[in-house]
């Protein structure tokens, strides 16, 4: 564990292994720790960077307006990492497209797993979907007090209960019973959500700030070998992001793995370790 001071906050991370760097940026439902298969697959030939974004896992507090792109960025520069492959989970793939497209001299490749786009609008569906299945696991006033930052007590059983409702919704799927994922996997992700909303409902209301213009209205621009992972079981809308991205990014490859909902790296390590091991040949 180390940690260094970039943008003004410290960033924890680990760094393993020698020759070309790959840097991996974790979900939003999530922190370092859930790359722990791929620093053991990779490090042996690579130089294997991941850390906690800023507010997550064991950084520095996040406050106010910061660009996560920049964080990720910033780490690089750091490091003195010139060149790397990003490999990004979940908004944690939206993060490495920016810096795809802000410093494209500096990513060799991309793997987006089950990404997020900044700045992409979700669809009605869909938030009436979490607001029925997710949002009311926990009473509407402690939520939304909760969400307002800054408490000074946040009840155990409300952790909890969200961390349930949104692994149900995201690790599992829509349309997949959690006794489906690997009881390791599952409790594993329990426990990194129940650390997300601790600490994002203790914290002050942050504000985060994307490329502009936004990465989803630049995808044409990506000219570096990309591979596109999709879990066919994650939320259908989060899958169309996938689409979009795949069907945009000229010459993206897909890789589409039954049975894996939003945490393929843990759920299906093999499958992504080849996937990215195919990637790092080229």
């Amino acid at each position: 564990m180390t940690a260094i001071e970039v943008n003004g906050v410290r960033l924890e991370y680990d760094e393993v292994g020698r020759g070309p760097a790959v840097v991996f940026s974790h979900a939003g439902i999530a922190d370092r720790r859930m790359w722990m298969h791929q620093v053991e697959r990779f490090s042996a030939a690579h130089r294997v960077i991941t850390y906690d974004w800023r507010g997550y896992g064991e950084s520095g507090d996040a406050e106010g307006s910061f660009a996560p792109y920049k964080d990720l960025l910033g780490l690089m520069d750091a490091l003195d990492v010139e060149e790397a492959t990003l490999v990004g989970s979940s908004m944690g793939g939206s993060y490495s497209l920016e810096v795809a497209l802000a410093e494209p001299s500096r990513v060799t490749g991309l793997t987006l797993i089950c990404s997020g786009l900044s700045g992409h609008l979700w669809p009605e569906e869909m938030n009436e979907y979490v607001k029925a299945h997710v949002r009311s696991s926990v009473p509407a006033e402690r939520l939304a007090r909760y969400r307002g930052g800054r408490n000074e007590y946040v009840d155990p059983d409300d952790v909890d209960a969200m961390a349930r409702a949104q692994a149900e919704f995201i690790v599992a799927g829509p349309h997949r019973p959690s006794s489906a994922v690997d009881p390791q996997v599952w409790e594993f992700a329990l426990s990194m959500l129940r650390g997300v909303f601790e600490r994002s409902w203790r914290g002050p209301v942050i504000t985060e700030l994307a490329l502009d213009p936004p990465p989803g209205e630049r995808l044409g621009e990506i000219q570096v070998p990309t591979v596109v992972i999709n879990g066919l079981e994650d939320p259908p809308w989060i899958q169309a992001v996938s689409d979009l991205i795949s069907d945009r990014i000229p010459g993206a490859r897909r890789a589409d793995l039954a049975g894996t909902g939003h945490l393929p790296p843990l759920e299906r390590p093999a499958e992504v370790n080849q996937i990215l091991q195919d990637l790092l040949r080229h």
